[in-house]
């Protein structure tokens, strides 16, 4: 069980992880020609920040969320 403000909170984070990780992917592949080296780290980080962010929503998707407690009635 899981609040609300926590469930968006890792929805920001897996999202920025995977946009910003497919981006940093892109630079690697377009430097590449220039440094080699640079190229491959820039990939090697940006796909593993890719692979965080999926794992990410599965894990968030595997989370309940929590309820809030009803009155006595």
């Amino acid at each position: 069980m899981a609040a609300q403000r926590t469930l968006a909170r890792m929805d920001t984070i897996a999202w920025s992880l995977i946009y910003g990780g497919l981006f940093v992917l892109a630079l690697g592949i377009a430097s590449h020609g220039r440094t080699a080296i640079g190229g491959w780290s820039l990939g090697v980080l940006g796909g593993l920040a890719t692979v965080a962010g999926v794992v990410l929503i599965v894990v968030r998707a595997r989370l309940s969320r929590e309820e809030p407690p009803r009155g006595r009635g």
